[in-house]
């Protein structure tokens, strides 16, 4: 499945299932905003100033550890 962020706007329906905008159901749209202010509420709770540095640093790690999960996953060892 390809990510497809939301466009916002007039583009974003709260209607039905899915979001006419973007595709996604609207529980994932949900989920990730939950997560995106999970990482900005720790960010601000820790009161980091370079927050564009840390975001970069979670997403960058974010990525390895998916990828990492994706060859595990596909030898067979799902824990």
């Amino acid at each position: 499945m390809q990510f497809s962020p939301c466009q916002g706007g007039d583009f974003c329906t709260h209607d039905g299932t899915h979001c006419r905008g973007c595709g996604r159901s609207h529980q994932e749209i949900a989920e990730t905003r939950e997560l995106i202010m999970a990482v900005a509420n720790y960010a601000l709770d820790k009161g980091y100033e370079n927050l564009e540095e840390f975001t970069a640093f979670v997403a960058a790690r974010a990525v390895g550890m998916a990828r990492q999960r994706e060859l595990e996953r596909a030898a067979g060892n799902l824990g």
